[in-house]
């Protein structure tokens, strides 16, 4: 393997925001699957491959979803919550992320 491949783009570190830690997502890590809050214009091409360079991991499949932001009350004032993108990554067997310990 040549050190240019070896490399990290910092690219994959503008698509992967951080990791999505919630119940939903801890038990969907029992089927092998990573949940990844995400840059709203990513592809998943571009998600795909910024995990498995990030990671060392082999990437089976993504799903994205965009979770639209509310409207909530602040005191008297009404404020709009952001939209969120995330990435629901299956991971190969044999394969895990611990997303505990950060990049």
């Amino acid at each position: 393997m040549s050190q240019a491949s070896k490399t990290l783009d910092p690219r994959h570190y503008d698509v992967i925001l951080g990791p999505v830690i919630t119940e939903k997502a801890t038990t969907l890590s029992e089927h092998n699957k990573v949940v990844f809050k995400v840059s709203p214009k990513a592809t998943k091409p571009q998600i795909k491959a910024a995990v498995e360079k990030l990671f060392d991991v082999k990437v089976v499949s993504v799903n994205t979803l965009v979770t639209k932001g509310k409207v909530k009350r602040f005191r008297n004032t009404l404020g709009q919550r952001s939209d969120v993108k995330k990435a629901i990554v299956t991971l190969a067997e044999g394969h895990s992320v611990d997303v505990t310990t950060g990049l």
